[in-house]
């Protein structure tokens, strides 16, 4: 990627342009080498200019992980709304979604997952997450379970656990993508049939 001139950009472009300069550099070099100073050198622009728009680096990386996350998100709830309302067809839906992002998304997730670990503040952006997964499941899924809803959250915690269980083993090429949404699909619908 070559070095963007420092042009006057509007505030919201400026910040994506960093995110995916960051993005590149963390493909190309790995986490280690993101700062918000070579992020600022690397895309055209001065430190203060990087440092006014995250703060610090684990700023930085929880954007980064923040924008990932969201576009996971937003891929599953269009794909949701696009699907017959059957049990088996929500759950296909959702493991193929799920997995799907995840590879589309690649290593650059899990690398900056593990550079943020021990950062309390991104402990607490990812358990706000993993609550937002477990509420958009629970939301999804309620129509299907005859289920408490604490029940139900219950179920929908393991769920989202397992989900990440099985897109590890997925890129850590144990199965392949389809083989993990099956059985992803499978444990949906076998722990809500329950």
């Amino acid at each position: 990627m070559a070095t963007v001139s420092a042009k006057k950009m509007p505030k919201a472009q400026r910040r994506n342009q960093l995110l995916s300069t960051a993005l590149y550099i963390i493909r190309e070099q790995g986490t280690d080498a993101l700062t918000l100073g070579y992020l600022a050198e690397r895309a055209g622009v001065s430190k203060p200019i990087a440092y006014e728009h995250f703060g610090t680096r684990a700023g930085l990386l929880i954007a980064l992980y923040e924008q990932l996350d969201q576009r996971q998100v937003d891929e599953l709830v269009a794909a949701i709304e696009e699907t017959p309302k059957q049990l088996d067809d929500i759950a296909r839906v959702m493991s193929d979604a799920y997995m799907a992002c995840y590879r589309s998304i690649g290593p650059e997730w899990s690398a900056i997952s593990a550079a943020l670990k021990g950062d309390e503040a991104m402990e607490r952006f990812q358990a706000s997450l993993i609550d937002g997964y477990v509420d958009l499941y629970c939301k999804t899924l309620s129509p299907y379970a005859a289920l408490p809803a604490i029940e139900l959250r219950l179920r929908c915690v393991g769920i989202v656990g397992a989900a990440e269980a099985i897109s590890k083993e997925m890129m850590r090429g144990n199965l392949d993508e389809a083989s993990a949404a099956r059985v992803l699909q499978s444990l949906i619908v076998k722990w809500l049939s329950i």
